[in-house]
């Protein structure tokens, strides 16, 4: 006597499993035709500026990199640098202080925030530029009593300070903003947690608070970076030998302003452009756990699906 043949049913919805495997994604010619209009627009754009002889371009390759130029250079990415540096040491004690329960570090911070926030950065500039105006001896005293040092103000707040000064304290006021909401964003029971174990306001803020809220707040901090590169122009009207303020002095000299202006605008296309890609490797550095947690979480998904 035979043996009955056994043949193992499939599991419902197998067919379907095989046609979404086979199946092919259709061909979309309005998304290429549509990318080959954009690359011809490009194109048009590009040809008609590399030949239209107004921009001057054998002028710009030849004051590309002019020592002035580059001097300028130098001293923006100087400026931005220090002015950075400062803006967040300044931004986070103000952010720590808006924060804090002392109604004195409360109130103080906020109207810091709301002065610099609320004043151009360029009337800051000229003010502390034109200090002596105002005060023409800058004195450390005893309140209501005898002077203790003096100097005249016009040695100390020169143009040099005064740009280092205005971008700080301007950028200070908005990374305070932006530290703040980071701090904010991270969850109240991880500083709980962290006291818990014993460990120090500061301590937990510095080891615990401060890491997490990096993924909140690196990709403004970013923003602000690149916008204190553009900020730094705004110097040069207090006679900051800065990149602008270079290609200005030469097209003063040379009359040919389009083709000075355009160096201007190449390098700081070029910088924003190098701190675009930096600013992508720090957020693919902070959010690697997301993307730790989100491969974790596959598996887990994929056999709920299979049950």
């Amino acid at each position: 006597m035979s043996q009955p043949t056994v043949t193992s049913a499939a599991p419902p919805g197998a067919a379907d499993f095989r046609d979404v495997a086979t199946a092919h994604v259709p061909f979309r010619f309005g998304r290429l035709a549509l990318w080959l209009i954009v690359a011809i627009i490009v194109a048009d754009f590009g040809w008609i500026v590399s030949n239209n002889e107004n921009f001057g371009w054998p002028v710009v390759a030849q004051y590309f990199f002019d020592p002035t130029v580059i001097q300028g250079l130098y001293v923006s990415l100087g400026l931005t640098v220090v002015g950075m540096v400062l803006g967040v040491i300044l931004g986070l004690l103000i952010a720590i202080a808006r924060m804090s329960n002392d109604r004195l570090a409360s109130s103080f911070a906020s109207l810091f925030i709301w002065f610099f926030r609320g004043t151009p950065l360029l009337v800051q500039l000229i003010f502390w530029y034109n200090m002596s105006t105002l005060f023409p001896q800058l004195s450390i005293a005893i309140p209501f009593g005898p002077t203790l040092a003096s100097w005249d103000t016009n040695s100390v707040i020169t143009p040099m300070t005064a740009a280092i000064v205005g971008l700080a304290l301007n950028e200070a006021a908005y990374m305070a903003e932006i530290i703040r909401g980071g701090l904010l964003s991270v969850d109240r029971g991880q500083s709980e947690t962290a006291e818990a174990f014993g460990m120090t306001k500061a301590r937990a803020l510095w080891r615990i608070i401060i890491p997490q809220a990096m993924r909140s707040i690196v990709p403004p901090t970013g923003n602000q970076l690149i916008s204190m590169i553009k900020a730094t122009s705004l110097v040069s009207v207090i006679a900051m030998a800065d990149l602008l303020y270079s290609v200005q002095s030469i097209y003063n000299r040379t009359f040919e302003i389009i083709p000075m202006l355009m160096v201007a605008v190449i390098w700081y296309l070029l910088i924003t452009s190098i701190l675009n890609v930096g600013q992508s490797y720090i957020e693919a550095y902070y959010g690697r756990s997301d993307r730790r947690n989100g491969g974790a979480a596959k598996p887990a998904v994929t056999e709920e699906a299979s049950h």
